[in-house]
């Protein structure tokens, strides 16, 4: 017999767990409202794969689909144009130098495009989540400006992205080019990119069905133990 769905009301209990296949079939994987943005909740949501996402006249909503685009990095997709970007590209792919610039230019361009979920909100917790050493930037620099990159949150084996932003064309896919070249020496075998678009799936990505990502999640992130090699990394090398 299923089990009902079912919308949870979170506590003030930051280690309180919705369970993620009671997550609403429509809108799917919505799976509980409310609580706060901590880094205490934020670190214990994202361990167990969920993650906020809402408008700013909205509550917080956390979300678990039940299929999660995911990006395996040995299987990022350059394209022949890509590749040929990649070549004549002078500049460097850094790691946390400009979080806080980062974010802001993610949250000015979804504002721009469509309207942004990216709020003062989010990134004062996402801010935060930085100093903590679990939320990263990558970057990409063309001599001292910052043109494009990505932000997100990194445990154990995976990192879970948020958003993208360019100010020069493909600088946001030289920023994930870059990441999944270097996943190996950064400890990194997933790459969580949330949900499907047409514009992840071009580059590789794929859909998981929620069981098997929670038990990749189970293997991966057995203690939501921070990427400590993010941390250490300033440049990431691109060949």
């Amino acid at each position: 017999m299923n089990e009902q769905k079912q919308l949870l009301i979170l506590s003030e209990d930051i280690l309180e767990l919705p369970d993620p296949n009671l997550a609403l079939d429509d809108p799917d994987g919505l799976a509980a409202i409310g609580g706060d943005l901590s880094s205490e909740r934020l670190i214990h949501l994202y361990q167990h794969g969920f993650f906020p996402w809402y408008s700013e006249s909205d509550p917080i909503l956390w979300w678990h689909p039940s299929l999660r685009c995911q990006l395996n990095p040995n299987k990022f997709h350059c394209s022949k144009s890509l590749k040929k970007h990649i070549r004549k590209f002078s500049g460097q792919i850094r790691v946390n130098t400009e979080f806080e610039t980062v974010i802001k230019h993610c949250a000015q361009l979804r504002l721009e495009q469509e309207g942004t979920w990216i709020s003062d909100e989010i990134i004062s917790a996402f801010i935060e989540l930085h100093n903590a050493g679990y939320a990263h930037s990558i970057e990409v620099w063309q001599d001292s400006r910052l043109i494009g990159g990505f932000y997100g949150v990194a445990m154990g084996r995976f990192f879970f992205g948020e958003s993208m932003f360019s100010l020069e064309a493909n600088a946001s896919k030289l920023a994930l080019y870059g990441l999944c070249e270097n996943a190996k020496a950064l400890d990194i075998d997933y790459i969580d990119c949330q949900v499907e678009s047409e514009h992840l799936m071009s580059l590789g990505a794929n859909l998981v069905p929620r069981k098997r990502f929670l038990q990749q999640l189970q293997k991966a992130i057995p203690k939501a133990d921070k990427n400590t090699n993010l941390i250490n990394k300033v440049l990431l090398a691109i060949n």
